[in-house]
């Protein structure tokens, strides 16, 4: 059997293949919406109720594929966007944190923190980093896997190997942190937002921070051994010459920054 059909057979081949058939995240989102409109023309001609345990107040399910049900849907979009709990802290730490990376501070930390790892410690640190990464929200998912490859390159390892652990921690372990980030505050006004309705108690922003510390460490491990035994086995020597900008190492000026 060749190198070429022992990668693309068992079980992570069959992984690969399928999930090279998942279709685009707009399509997904569509076709989600497209079933959210069936369920509810079935229920609503179920006549479905549901009886709100705070008020006592009665609700049906409404069918969105109506026209009183589209109506509803049009007239009330913005009214949701504005209305939504988080939405304020959201954007002010949106803004302060697209600023900190406008002007270089997260990529510079991110640099200096990775391109200073043992080589012993290089696929650990790649995804510890990427995790905590979503502190800066998605910039991490921009600057994390590119400048794992170029170190995985220079190292003398597979730059896609790299460019796949960066990517992993960034995404696999986007709401784990060692510190509260967006997702937390986000996640405690959904919450909260959600506990008014049934008079519940509120939650504190740090109220999963000893869950997400762990599985800061838990995915950074697991990460580590998956890329080590599984992905750079499956991607073997890599022979080829690749030229990759903007990714070098820490200048002299973002160095004064980081110490400022």
């Amino acid at each position: 059997m060749t190198d070429s059909k022992k990668k693309t057979s068992g079980i992570l081949g069959w992984i690969e293949r399928v999930g090279n058939k998942i279709p685009h995240p707009f399509m997904l989102f569509l076709y989600l919406l497209i079933v959210v409109g069936v369920l509810s023309f079935i229920l609503n001609k179920m006549g479905i109720e549901e009886v709100n345990p705070g008020t006592g107040e009665t609700f049906i399910v409404n069918n969105v594929f109506s026209g009183e049900g589209l109506t509803y849907a049009l007239t009330n979009m913005i009214k949701n966007f504005v209305g939504f709990a988080p939405l304020g802290l959201i954007l002010t730490m949106t803004l302060g944190l697209g600023m900190a990376e406008d002007v270089g501070f997260m990529g510079a930390f991110m640099k200096s923190t990775i391109l200073g790892a043992p080589d012993w410690a290089l696929v650990f640190m790649v995804m510890f980093i990427g995790i905590c990464g979503n502190i800066a929200s998605d910039a991490a998912v921009v600057i994390i896997p590119p400048l794992a490859g170029l170190i995985f390159l220079y190292s003398g390892r597979h730059p896609l190997a790299g460019v796949a652990a960066g990517y992993a921690g960034t995404t696999a372990g986007f709401s784990a942190n060692v510190m509260p980030a967006g997702t937390d505050a986000l996640l405690q006004g959904i919450t909260n937002a959600a506990a008014d309705i049934v008079n519940a108690p509120h939650i504190e922003i740090t109220a999963n921070w000893y869950f997400m510390i762990v599985s800061t460490f838990v995915i950074s491990i697991v990460g580590t051994f998956v890329n080590n035994k599984i992905i750079e086995p499956r991607l073997g020597k890599f022979e080829g010459k690749i030229e990759v900008e903007g990714t070098g190492a820490v200048t002299e000026e973002e160095r004064k920054g980081l110490k400022a």
